[in-house]
């Protein structure tokens, strides 16, 4: 039985585990905890599950698989692992405010905020690491202002193991006495006939997810993202000559570039179904895996192969896909167009200060990013 997650095998090559991986519907895999699950690693099965009903995100259900002994990451504790209902009624009312078409509008404001790190960057000694200098601050920056938190009090984050619950309290609190134009204010205000409104406690789960994972896993998606491309230098110099490209190449980063591991995806078949045309009895846990369905041949063909100019017949899972689509996607989508875009112009001789294969990745199993990406620019 394989160990899971898979260990990186290089900075930027997939896990060897894949290989052969999709010629079976289901594959037994133990987890951290010594618990066991089924992974399913094809592309239709992964988004039907993740479609079904029948399989849900409450682990706490008895006899499902835990992830590991420690549970005290955020995403196991918080209202993402919601299901049915109560979900669909607290996704909804932050769906009417944190929109694609409002994170549109702050494209202007990240294109400045990006030139002036850029600018940063370029005063930088080198080599500059760019997790430091760019991604982290970026990211930080973006959420920060999108939720209301003054650029004083943003010292506050940096840390996901000791999430900021208390501050986002008392930020909301102030922002119920004295609203402002965030997206706190909106998410306190925002109201429906049949949802009501956000309590006091989904408001500060919820901002407080936001908040993490608006700037962690955009910043390890960036730095992954430069990474890969250096990797290939062919495919970067195309976003310098054709830098109408750099969208779809976002979107063959985001499929190549799988920044958490699909550990974090663990979930419980609440009913007999099946997949992939094989049974799967009630109580059995889960994990539709990301990762592997975005190399699945059945879908992007020549998987492996990464090209910036690939228009594929369906788009990558990275984002998940149906009720809990990430709702952060849209910012990310765009934080990543404007800075990978403007690095591939500002800085065309850009390169790795170390041969790739001397990355490190941290040792955290659901998000192994890199300790530092540094450049020579």
């Amino acid at each position: 039985m394989h160990e899971y997650p898979f260990r990186w095998p290089s900075p930027v090559d997939q896990p060897a585990e894949w290989a052969g991986l999709h010629e079976e519907p289901l594959v037994p895999v133990r987890l951290p905890s010594g618990d066991t699950a089924l992974l399913i690693t094809r592309y239709d099965d992964v988004r039907a599950v993740l479609a079904d009903h029948r399989v849900s995100k409450n682990r706490g259900r008895k006899g499902a698989a835990r992830m590991t002994e420690n549970k005290q990451k955020i995403f196991q504790q918080t209202p993402v692992a919601m299901h049915g209902a109560e979900h669909t009624r607290v996704r909804r009312l932050i769906g009417k405010t944190f929109t694609a078409k409002r994170v549109e509008t702050l494209r202007p404001r990240i294109a400045e905020i990006v030139e002036e790190l850029l600018d940063d960057v370029a005063r930088a000694p080198q080599p500059v690491d760019i997790n430091a200098t760019f991604s982290f601050p970026l990211t930080i920056r973006v959420i920060c202002e999108l939720l209301g938190v003054p650029a004083e009090e943003r010292e506050h984050f940096g840390d996901t193991s000791s999430p900021p619950w208390g501050y986002m309290r008392e930020l909301i609190e102030r922002r119920r006495a004295e609203p402002g134009d965030d997206l706190i204010s909106d998410l306190i205000a925002v109201h429906d006939a049949e949802d009501g409104r956000l309590s006091t406690e989904e408001l500060v789960w919820w901002c407080t997810l936001l908040l993490l994972a608006g700037y962690e896993t955009t910043a390890n998606q960036l730095s992954g993202s430069v990474v890969l491309l250096l990797h290939n230098p062919a495919e970067f110099a195309r976003l310098r000559t054709s830098p109408e490209l750099v969208p779809a190449a976002v979107e063959e980063l985001l499929r190549c570039q799988v920044v958490g591991s699909s550990l974090s995806m663990l979930r419980v078949v609440t009913e007999d179904i099946e997949v992939g045309g094989c049974p799967v009895p009630a109580g059995t846990s889960v994990i539709p895996a990301l990762d592997a369905a975005n190399f699945d041949p059945s879908a992007f063909g020549c998987p492996a192969k990464f090209d910036v100019d690939r228009a594929p017949r369906r788009p990558q899972l990275t984002f998940s896909t149906g009720q809990h689509f990430c709702l952060g996607a849209p910012l990310a989508r765009v934080q990543l167009q404007e800075a990978i875009g403007r690095l591939a112009q500002r800085f065309p001789e850009l390169r790795l200060a170390v041969p790739t294969q001397e990355l490190q990745r941290t040792e955290d199993i659901f998000f192994p990013a890199f300790t530092a990406v540094p450049l020579f620019l």
